[in-house]
């Protein structure tokens, strides 16, 4: 029990606890204020005041406090060094942007001609510039149209195309697409019917045949993008479907505008439209390294009807997406690009570096032969051939929740850190986040 004295000074060192505008008054709070809000800051005060008031903190070092207790940035969303090995990582928002991609997001943040032809002084199609460069790169497609996401692609098409109509598909192509979402379910939302053709393993072009008729809105193939079936199998190509008659929407997923020979077996969105196909829908997330988009490449009547039903009002991509896309598209080699296409040899000598650094540091680290993967839904089944920094497994919690988050994966009692998606110029930023979080989790560890 306090003492009277105790109880005074404690008293008195309450009311020397500044007051909430006269802190707010630090010019560090002020220009906080300015880029991350009142409300922000003001919290950020309440909080040290707290701290203050249960003795925790003098009180002259309330303005300190608050000032340590500001986010970085007025949204909660984090950077995160993807260390995982899976270079199109859903939870880790897919695709980094380029630099070129984040100038145009900047440079569209504000007042824009977005839907205006400064010219004429006229109204201006939406998107002019992402859509004449998606055209560009994609020649086999006569028109093209942009949404918010893959699943709206495919939902706008379903809706236009077959609304109280049968979307014929093979149930191999049946597939789940993240997040207990189900194309069946997708699909039926929209007020199509599924005629269900094949096997889990099989289907044949006269599968197909025996399905299609005058109720058919059109016929269906989805790349099955998260999983593979190997043995006794069959598929019918896009060529074989397009002699059927009704169109033939072709949803590749990843959204691969052109072969790759990395990845040779990944539906592209040139070769599909080639083939027949009168619609392909794929996302601009993911292969293609953009933002989130669902895109539409085909014929200009399907294209066109999709374009003018009233849906596709409500699944409209915003100006920054369109910036984004744009300059995707024009731009530079995307950071997707860049980390698939990584040569071994460079990826083993970053992680010799990174781990010499660590060890010089006294953190014992070794390298490793690592394989990474696709991800995203992109290409399953292909491996990629990558390196390593393996540090103890103590080390993965304290470094992803550090100030600079690392993600990696813990496998065979170890901390890998795959250096495939890992930006090189990121390698400092991830050795100096090891080397700020290893002293303090492996202190006292024999390993």
């Amino acid at each position: 029990m306090k003492t009277a004295q105790e109880a005074a000074a404690d008293h008195d060192a309450r009311r020397r606890i500044p007051r909430t505008d006269a802190v707010l008054a630090d010019p560090r709070l002020v220009a906080a204020g300015r880029r991350l809000g009142r409300d922000v800051v003001k919290a950020a005060v309440v909080a040290a005041q707290g701290l203050a008031r249960r003795g925790e903190i003098a009180p002259d070092a309330v303005a300190d406090a608050a000032v340590a207790g500001l986010p970085e940035r007025a949204a909660s969303l984090r950077p995160v060094i993807n260390a995982t090995g899976v270079v199109l990582h859903t939870n880790l928002g897919r695709a980094a942007l380029s630099d070129a991609a984040v100038e145009a997001v900047r440079a569209a943040s504000g007042t824009t001609d977005v839907e205006l032809d400064l010219a004429t002084g006229r109204r201006a199609r939406r998107g002019r510039g992402a859509l004449d460069a998606l055209a560009r790169a994609v020649p086999a497609a006569e028109a093209v149209h942009v949404v918010n996401n893959g699943a709206a692609a495919l939902v706008l098409a379903a809706t236009a195309l077959a609304r109280d109509r049968e979307i014929v598909v093979s149930r191999g192509e049946l597939v789940e697409i993240g997040d207990g979402f189900r194309l069946p379910d997708l699909l039926a939302s929209t007020g199509a019917r599924l005629r269900e053709v094949g096997t889990t393993n099989r289907t044949t072009p006269r599968d197909y045949a025996a399905a299609v008729g005058p109720d058919t809105g059109f016929v269906l193939k989805v790349h099955p993008s998260n999983f593979v079936v190997t043995g006794f199998t069959a598929a019918v190509p896009v060529s074989e479907l397009a002699t059927l008659g009704p169109p033939v929407v072709v949803d590749i997923g990843s959204g691969l505008l052109a072969p790759d020979r990395l990845i040779p077996d990944e539906p592209d969105a040139a070769t599909a439209l080639s083939a027949g196909a009168a619609l392909v829908t794929a996302s601009g997330d993911k292969l293609l390294g953009g933002p989130q988009a669902g895109l539409l490449l085909g014929r200009t009547e399907v294209v066109e009807t999709l374009r003018r039903h009233p849906l596709a009002r409500a699944l409209r991509v915003d100006k920054l997406t369109l910036a984004a896309l744009e300059a995707t598209l024009t731009g530079p080699a995307t950071p997707t690009a860049v980390a698939l296409h990584a040569r071994p040899e460079d990826l083993r000598a970053r992680a010799e570096a990174v781990a010499a650094r660590l060890r010089a540091a006294g953190v014992a680290a070794d390298v490793v032969p690592s394989e990474s993967v696709v991800g995203g839904g992109g290409a399953p089944g292909t491996v990629l051939p990558s390196s390593a920094v393996a540090l103890p497994a103590a080390v993965a919690e304290p470094l992803r929740t550090s100030p600079t988050p690392v993600v990696g994966r813990v496998e065979g009692g170890r901390l890998l850190l795959d250096l495939r998606a890992v930006p090189p110029s990121a390698d400092d930023a991830l050795a100096a986040a090891v080397l700020d979080v290893a002293p303090t989790c492996l202190a006292g560890r024999a390993d």
